[in-house]
């Protein structure tokens, strides 16, 4: 039996409580206010005892008569306004202009303002008027992919069709669902593995495009100016991706290459394409710290993933491993 304890400041030990509804009036901010609470009292002497939990459910509902009677939005209400427009707390915070954790701490349950509770009142009921303030200050997110997540829920939300993702994208969504803390640089290579193993197993490419044989190895330039402003800094993770639109074997693929080469660093994965063919051939006899904007064809990239999996023996994406593990060998 799981009986709820606590200790009696009349008693003085610790016994069992008996938790009830009451009524209850408390002062804040110059007001009294009426509300629907909780009390405890001691079993042994009926004198009423203290419980954090229970006192957290009163000034949370004392807080809840003051938001109702002076028409501030609810913390409910708050809470639910990420997750219905696909955008984090922070980036929420910068979109409106404001300093950069207000959000932050409305969620925590610090009180909005009613200039600022009126406004987040209209982008809870508006779509529109967001998707609106979205348009208006994109300017101010950080990055891209918070930008695009956050307009595709909003149009969602709206009934706007959506265009359906290129093969690439759908391969960036589930890298960035499965992965952790990938870096752009990390992301080009796993990109290029990804599109190298795939024709190698199936004898066609996952996705049409080209990369280029930049100074840090293969770059899709689109995939490159869409996450420029992290840096060095790992991407935003997808909470989660639609694999439906994956089939069995690009996903085998994909997961593959998270396995056996998103393991690496960016820099490290980079170090492995300077010494394969497709980069090499590409780059020719540019010096290694020159500029290059010289498409890797994809026939280079075909010829040289079949061979390796020929070389190698390789008879399901499982064994990319033995051709990752030899790579880093080879850089130690």
């Amino acid at each position: 039996m799981n009986e709820k304890m606590t200790f009696c400041e009349n008693c003085r030990k610790d016994l069992v409580y008996i938790e009830s509804e009451a009524v209850l009036k408390s002062d804040l901010k110059g007001e009294t206010y009426e509300y629907a609470g909780k009390k405890a009292v001691c079993t042994e002497c009926g004198s009423e005892v203290y419980v954090a939990e229970i006192e957290d459910f009163n000034l949370k509902a004392l807080y809840d008569a003051y938001r109702t009677k002076n028409a501030i939005i609810s913390l409910e209400k708050i809470l639910e306004i990420p997750q219905k427009y696909g955008i984090g707390k922070r980036p929420l915070s910068l979109l409106l202009g404001w300093g950069e954790m207000t959000f932050s701490r409305y969620c925590d349950g610090d009180m909005p303002t009613r200039q600022y509770s009126d406004m987040l009142q209209r982008i809870y009921d508006d779509p529109a008027f967001y998707r609106t303030l979205l348009e208006d200050n994109k300017d101010n997110l950080k990055s891209q992919t918070a930008y695009e997540k956050s307009k595709r829920a909003t149009e969602e939300l709206l009934g706007v069709q959506n265009a359906p993702l290129t093969k690439i994208y759908i391969v960036i969504d589930y890298l960035l669902c499965k992965c952790e803390d990938i870096t752009p640089l990390a992301l080009q290579k796993a990109l290029y593995y990804v599109q190298g193993f795939y024709f190698a197993f199936m004898e066609e490419f996952l996705f049409p495009d080209d990369c280029e044989a930049w100074v840090h190895g293969p770059v899709y330039k689109d995939i490159y100016d869409r996450y420029s402003s992290y840096r060095f800094d790992p991407i935003d993770s997808s909470e989660k991706c639609d694999e439906s639109v994956l089939t069995i074997y690009e996903k085998a693929i994909i997961d593959s290459v998270i396995k056996n080469f998103c393991c690496y660093s960016g820099k490290t994965l980079e170090g492995f394409t300077h010494s394969e063919t497709p980069w090499l051939k590409t780059r020719g006899d540019l010096p290694i710290t020159v500029s290059s904007n010289r498409t890797i064809h994809k026939k280079v990239i075909g010829d040289y993933f079949a061979a390796v999996k020929k070389r190698y023996e390789m008879i399901n994406p499982s064994d990319v491993e033995t051709y990752s593990k030899k790579m880093f060998e080879q850089r130690n």
